[in-house]
């Protein structure tokens, strides 16, 4: 019974990947990079209630050596490692390691810093969905 169901779930989650495909021609191929209901610090997503809505794509490179500095960000934005490795640190000392090919939900109203790890260039795809003449990110004083 209990594989039975495994196999059903898995099944759907097939079944679910190729409705998305469907909508499109065949010729047509769908890569998803990232599907989640939380950001990298567990938080649940949720989109913000706002009066004048933007979304803005952007390519944010940081070079050797180099790092984000403290940061908040205000509002969603979710991000995909192009190249390089970043190592992120929280507040409260967590530290992620992300590298090419990685995606993620960026975290919200929570301090972090991002360092480059390794010798190449780190470049980021990142998706803002903000709002119009606010920033996404801001700068804050390191924790403690």
């Amino acid at each position: 019974m209990k594989c039975t169901l495994i196999a059903g779930l898995m099944v759907m989650g097939l079944m679910q990947a190729a409705a998305a495909e469907e909508a499109y021609k065949p010729v047509v191929k769908v890569q998803p990079l990232l599907k989640t209901t939380t950001t990298t610090s567990g938080d649940a997503i949720h989109y913000p209630d706002i009066d004048d809505p933007e979304v803005q794509s952007l390519i944010v490179e940081i070079p050797p050596s180099g790092e984000t500095g403290w940061h908040t960000h205000p509002v969603p934005a979710y991000a995909y490692i192009l190249s390089g490795s970043i190592e992120v640190e929280s507040e409260g000392g967590t530290k992620r390691l992300f590298k090419a090919g990685d995606s993620f939900a960026e975290m919200v109203d929570r301090k972090h810093d991002g360092r480059v790890v390794g010798t190449e260039p780190v470049r980021i795809l990142m998706i803002v969905t903000g709002e119009k003449g606010k920033p996404f990110s801001v700068k804050t004083d390191p924790p403690g």
